[in-house]
């Protein structure tokens, strides 16, 4: 038998005698690739539905009611004849009363309720996305506003922006926890196989004194401590699927109305690929450590 078969095979022997210790270990490590999957799973939507807001990010151009069409018209001529500037949509007041009654139906006794239309007139801007520098782009909301019958700039890349670096703060701080709990984890794998070596201690003090390789003395231990990552990962990708399932059916309708139909994903094979990887890291560096006392 191999070096590496006999590891796996007396590994798999030592977890299935720990029982409930090695049960305890994986499911600490499993506790542990939640909280990183989970941050996976919510990293990679979040980024799905910033990245399509950026891509569609529009600039809104408020105008005053009082604007004659001779300054309307040359204000739409400048915005057609920036670089920044994909294409220009002119809503009058008018219209932008009917969009808002025919969105929000349930709110038509206000608008019939107010004498004037309380709705500006606005030039609805889309921006190119592909090869603008951001400060083009601010060049022209500082040139729009400052000029007449402009009354007010609205840019959503502004609050995308802020927003985007809420998200990355919120990564980093989700990033320290699931460190901490993996770290508990490993603990955790390192004192489960550290018994079992404990339990094994004659054989072990046998097998050095006829000179057996470290390789046979140690690889158990290592690969139990695989073993243990390996499965805690496993278990918590199929709890992170099952409560994807569950909130997916819970709040299917409300999540797809903010992402966007097709936006939301369960986590690829890449997020996937990393977090059995992980585990598999994690406990043989437990194992690892826990091994170095069978000298």
């Amino acid at each position: 038998m191999t070096g590496v078969g006999y590891a796996f095979e007396e590994a798999w022997a030592s977890v299935r005698r720990a029982g409930r210790s090695a049960a305890v270990s994986i499911g600490t490590i499993a506790i542990a690739f939640v909280t990183l999957g989970g941050f996976l799973l919510v990293s990679v939507n979040v980024q799905r539905v910033l990245d399509r807001w950026l891509e569609s990010a529009e600039m809104s151009v408020y105008l005053h009611d009082d604007l004659s069409e001779e300054l309307r018209t040359g204000l739409e001529l400048y915005l057609r004849q920036q670089v920044a500037v994909a294409a220009v949509e002119y809503v009058s007041k008018e219209r932008a009363l009917e969009r808002f009654r025919a969105d929000f139906p349930e709110l038509l006794d206000v608008t019939t309720a107010v004498a004037q239309n309380p709705f500006p007139a606005v030039f609805e801007v889309r921006l190119r996305t592909e090869g603008m520098d951001a400060s083009a782009v601010d060049d022209l909301t500082t040139g729009l506003a400052g000029r007449g019958g402009v009354a007010d700039v609205r840019y959503d890349r502004r609050w995308l922006t802020r927003l985007t670096g809420i998200v990355t703060s919120a990564r980093i701080a989700a990033a320290v926890i699931a460190g901490v709990l993996m770290l508990g984890a490993a603990f955790t794998v390192a004192a489960v196989v550290r018994l079992s070596l404990h339990a094994r201690r004659a054989e072990i003090d046998i097998m050095q004194l006829v000179g057996a390789p470290f390789s046979y003395i140690r690889g158990p231990f290592i690969v139990e401590g695989l073993l243990l990552g390996g499965a805690g990962a496993a278990v918590a990708l199929l709890l992170i699927g099952v409560l994807y399932s569950a909130v997916g059916r819970w709040l299917g309708p409300d999540l797809t109305g903010l992402a966007g139909a097709g936006q939301l994903h369960f986590l690829g094979l890449r997020e996937g690929v990393i977090m059995i990887l992980g585990g598999l890291a994690v406990g043989a560096a437990a194992g690892t450590v826990a091994s170095r006392s069978a000298r």
